[in-house]
This record gives structure tokens, sequence and C-alpha cells, in this order.
């Protein structure tokens, strides 16, 4: 285009200023597309050097006194291979929260999974996702902001890895106070659908509570958690939904489809927090081929977080599975199983996530665990080629037995003690036991 116009001015000076009606108008003509695609290129050069706003906002002031102001806490560095215990609401607020920090210091764990908003919708600490106000979930004995500094700073010094566990669809708190974002009744689209235990659930086809858990991972991240673990990425497990539920926002989508779409939104949305984003998954979805009735196909969300953690509680699989008589009695032969179909079944997924499932630390019939069972687990998972995991217990209360300890992190602690003696000019302490 611009030696079209060069041509034509010359042309036109050539004759004295003097043209043919014809090449004026083509003159004309060119003049205007030059000027438009110039606009058009400096308008894309402004969008180009204007950074894109992230969706997650500055870090908060932190006023506690014992943190500098202004300033994000350095998060603990993803460890080689992740091994951590769960730490539901109420031992984090208690004496439990510091006796986990201290098995960690002196054992193989190295992280630590702590529910920020659990499965009632209830937020660890004070929040200022300004949703979680709104609705109360900061206000049940929240953790006060210097414990929750204390307690990730201790970590830190440990080098034991925070995880955030967040659930997204089962929040009855919220669901009560947007009904909009509830599953609705199909006999009554005005009432919210409810589980057996007359909760509501969130519908996962709906954009707000997927931004809103969002939301608090950024806040984690902030305050200084180094990994957000979604959970309850599903729709509800129960038959009647199929029938008394309805879902006007699916357009044709099937729900492993709608589970898929909201966990790569979400993690694009956390993206530029530079932190894993990782999510719970039905144990059985290694091997179920369908989605389970809940959205959950493997093949559909395999790839779309940076670590599945699959619930491979043994307790939780179904006589015969595997050709086991009982699953539950026999739990290294069960995670084996589960983790091979898990393999096999990721290798056919580019860009697969990796796998850190989850064990079972509790008794739920026969037999009565204990570590030789929890530790057939971990076992069976070195077996097939997976070093990291996680153990569940609804109380945080761990065979303790059942988790080896690390001599090298006791004695980079011994280590740390001794640094810290010889500053203060006083002795060698002792070890600790």
């Amino acid at each position: 285009m611009r030696i079209a116009t060069r041509m034509l001015r010359t042309y036109r000076e050539g004759r004295g200023g003097q043209g043919c009606v014809a090449i004026d108008c083509v003159m004309r003509f060119a003049d205007r597309v030059a000027f438009g695609l110039a606009l058009l290129v400096c308008a894309n050069v402004l969008v180009a050097q204007t950074p894109a706003r992230s969706f997650c906002p500055a870090p908060a002031r932190v006023t506690s006194p014992d943190s500098l102001p202004d300033l994000r806490p350095p998060l603990v560095p993803t460890p080689k291979v992740v091994r951590g215990v769960y730490v539901n609401r109420w031992a984090a607020l208690g004496d439990r929260g510091w006796q986990l920090i201290g098995l960690a210091s002196r054992s193989e764990v190295d992280a630590l999974v702590i529910d920020v908003k659990d499965d009632r919708g209830f937020v660890l600490y004070r929040s200022r996702v300004p949703l979680a106000r709104a609705i109360g979930a900061d206000t049940n004995r929240p953790m006060r902001h210097e414990r929750l500094r204390a307690m990730l700073d201790s970590m830190r010094a440990h080098h034991i890895y925070p995880i955030a566990r967040i659930v997204v669809a089962k929040d009855p708190l919220l669901a009560n106070a947007k009904l909009e974002w509830a599953i609705r009744r199909k006999a009554d689209p005005s009432t919210p659908w409810r589980d057996k235990k007359g909760n509501p659930w969130l519908d996962p086809h709906q954009e707000g509570p997927w931004r809103y858990a969002a939301e608090l991972a950024c806040e984690a991240v902030d305050l200084g958690f180094s990994e957000i673990q979604f959970d309850y990425v599903r729709f509800p497990d129960d038959k009647r939904l199929v029938m008394d539920a309805t879902f006007p926002l699916a357009r044709g989508r099937v729900r492993a489809q709608v589970i898929r779409d909201q966990l790569l939104a979400t993690r694009a949305r956390l993206a530029p927090l530079g932190v894993p984003v990782t999510a719970d998954v039905f144990g059985l979805t290694a091997t179920d081929t369908t989605d389970m009735g809940i959205g959950q196909k493997w093949e559909q969300f395999v790839n779309t977080v940076d670590v599945v953690l699959p619930m491979m509680y043994p307790s939780h699989y179904n006589p015969g599975t595997y050709g086991i008589a009982k699953p539950n009695a026999h739990p290294y032969e069960t995670i084996a199983h589960g983790l091979e179909d898990a393999h096999r079944r990721s290798a056919q997924v580019p860009g697969a996530a990796s796998l850190r499932p989850w064990y079972q630390d509790f008794t739920l019939g026969p037999p009565h665990y204990t570590a030789t069972e929890v530790r057939a687990q971990i076992e069976a998972g070195y077996a097939k080629g997976v070093q990291g995991w996680v153990l569940w217990n609804p109380r945080s209360m761990y065979t303790e037995s059942a988790i080896h300890a690390a001599p090298e992190r006791t004695a980079m602690q011994f280590d740390k003690r001794r640094a810290s003696a010889a500053h203060d000019g006083s002795t060698d302490p002792e070890p600790r036991s």
C-alpha cells in the first residue's frame, strides 16, 4: 500500500499537481486505507504494550506484628517428592496443627494439606475476598492472622510444603446465600435441589462458584500457601440427580466436559501465581471408563491441572473390584491395580498431570487399619513408580508408626539449632527426639 501511494503521488507531481479524476479518486481511497491501517497498527501496539490485568488482586498488606508490611511471604519450593497429611479446619485451629508440623519436621512427611475452605463453606481465616465476607464464610471461629502467619512461617523454616485445600461444589453456605448458583429442582426450578442430608449443592455449570474458589486461592498464595488443591470438583454422587435436577446452562454439554471446561478456566486464572494447581478426584475414575455420573472422566480432567490426586481408599471399592473379593482387606493389591490403570490411561493423554494418590489412614469396615495396612498402600505406590502420596484421616489423627522417620530432616533441624545456639553463645543443644 505504501509503494502504490508513493507511485500515485509521483504521477500527480509529474503533471504539475494535475491528475485525472480517476487517479485522484484512487489517491483519496488509498490515503483512507493507509490511514485506517495505521490506526489499526497503533491500536495493536497499544494493546500489546498494555499489561494484561491479572485475575488475582495485588497482595494485601500484612499487618501482623511478626511480619513486614506490604511483603508477600516467600513460598516454600515444591519438594521433589510430595508426601503429606490432611489437616482439617479444627486441627489447624487447635494444638493438633502444631503437632502435625512437628510430625513433618522429623519424618518423611514434607507437606500439609490444610483446609482453607471446607465442605461446609467455612474459610479458615478472616478473608479479604468480598463474597466470603458477605456470606459470613470467615466468621466461624476464624484463625487469627498472627497464628496463621506463625504456622506458615514455622512450616517454611522446617521446609514443610503448605497446600491450601479449597472445596468447590459442596458449599451449602454459598448455595443457600446465592440460590441462583445452586442446582435446581426439575419439578420447581425456583427451589434448590438438596442431597440426602438436606443440603443444597452448587451447580458446576455456574461460573460464580469457580471464580470464588479462584479468588480464595489468590488470597491463600498471598498469605504463603505454595500449592492450591481443589476438592469436590464434581457433581453430587447421587442417583436422584438425573430425575430430580435440571441444568439450564448445560447447553448440550455432558458433565465431564463441564468439569473439564471449568478446571481449565480456573487454572488459567491462577496461572500468574506460578504455583501448582491440583485436583482431588474419585479413586475409581482411574478404572471406570464413564464419568461415574459426577462429571469426572479420566481422559477429560487429567490434563487440566498440574497434579491429580485420586482418592484410592480401599474401603471405597466394591467387593469383586479387580477380582478382589474384599478390596479393603487387600490394600496393597487394590492400590497397585488402581495405579496401573491410571498410568495406562494417562499415557494416552498429552500433557497428563502427575499422580499423587490419597491413601487411607482410617477404618471403615473390617479390617481395622493399622500401620501394616497404611504402609501397604504406600509401598504399592512405590512399586508402581508413584513416590508421592497424601494420607487422609477425617480427624487428622494419623498412624505415626506407618510413617518413616527422616534422619536427614532431623539432622537439618539439629544443624539449624546448633547454628542458633552458637549465635547466642550457648552450648550445643540436645538433638530433637
